[in-house]
């Protein structure tokens, strides 16, 4: 999930955004304000403060990476990036040629952050002219910054699970009812083996163990914004699939999961097992029923002989 799809479902996120921007206005009234998320791949901008028709920025703009000034914000340092004066203070031709395109002459970007560190995107002021930001300003603007990461960081952990970081069921059940329509596929995985390493290594081995299959359930997704990965609880997880998908597909994709389960350098003898519920698009269906056809899939790859997959075919 994209930062831009995961604060859709944040609960008044649009208001409070609104806000954010509302009390920067007062701090730099005359400017245009904006809130962005970056991604490893774009800069998507989420709210505007108003319409500047001189300042070519607007809500849902998407710049690719190589052409967001925002993403030269240096957010290991937590500072932010200011230009007064773009043609004097942009030490860099391509800076000057992109803020200039959208008529940019003065900018501050302040870097925003979630609490672990991961970068969100960007509080930026703009103007069509050269401009001045004293430092009580910048100061101000920054405590804005930091109370936004707060109620970030209070969503995050709503829909997160603690240990892995993916996401929990609440937050498979809130998307799931905005994407169940478009159809797609539930993989549901449970390790083989981990018990034996929780009794013979203990709990904290096996929560090394829980972070790792997280790690490598987020590399199989990684690039695939209509899929998510989840932690139901112990050693189930979920991967879900918001699109239509083929048998062949399907199977491919569990077959290469598998795989990715199988070695482990500490030795330990796990693997994982799947089970994948298929649903079409114009099904009137629901997660519970989604999720007990998985688990009974689940249970046949068990059966099976685990380090397998089977798909529920009579959904």
């Amino acid at each position: 999930m994209t930062p831009t799809q995961e604060v859709q479902m944040y609960r008044n996120f649009d208001e409070l955004a609104t806000d954010v921007l509302d009390l920067a206005k007062e701090i730099l009234p005359n400017k245009l304000i904006y809130l962005s998320s970056l991604t490893d791949v774009q800069q998507v901008v989420l709210k505007v403060s108003d319409e500047h028709s001189e300042i070519l920025v607007s809500e849902g703009t998407v710049v690719p990476l190589p052409k967001s000034v925002c993403n030269r914000i240096d957010f290991s340092k937590n500072e932010p990036l200011i230009y007064e004066d773009v043609e004097r203070d942009a030490d860099s031709v391509t800076v000057k040629r992109l803020l200039k395109g959208a008529n940019i002459h003065s900018y501050m970007g302040l870097p925003i952050k979630h609490m672990n560190g991961e970068r969100f995107g960007t509080l930026c002021v703009a103007d069509s002219k050269a401009s001045e930001y004293d430092e009580k300003s910048i100061k101000l603007l920054q405590r804005i910054v930091r109370m936004f990461s707060y109620y970030l960081e209070l969503e995050r952990c709503a829909f997160r699970d603690p240990l892995t970081d993916l996401y929990n069921r609440r937050y498979l059940s809130d998307r799931f009812k905005e994407t169940a329509n478009n159809g797609g596929s539930l993989f549901y995985l449970d390790l083989d083996g981990f018990k034996k390493v929780n009794d013979t290594l203990g709990h904290d081995a096996g929560d090394e163990v829980l972070k790792e299959v997280a790690k490598r359930l987020i590399e199989a997704t990684r690039g695939n914004k209509e899929s998510c990965a989840v932690r139901l609880g112990g050693d189930e997880f979920i991967i879900h699939f918001a699109y239509p998908s083929t048998e062949e597909e399907v199977s491919h994709c569990a077959t290469q999961l598998v795989k990715a389960m199988e070695k482990w350098e500490d030795g330990y003898r796990i693997s994982a097992s799947i089970g994948v519920a298929i649903f079409d698009a114009d099904e009137e269906i629901d997660l519970d029923a989604v999720l007990k056809k998985a688990n009974h899939a689940l249970y046949t790859a068990k059966l099976s002989g685990k380090n397998t997959f089977f798909i529920y075919k009579d959904f």
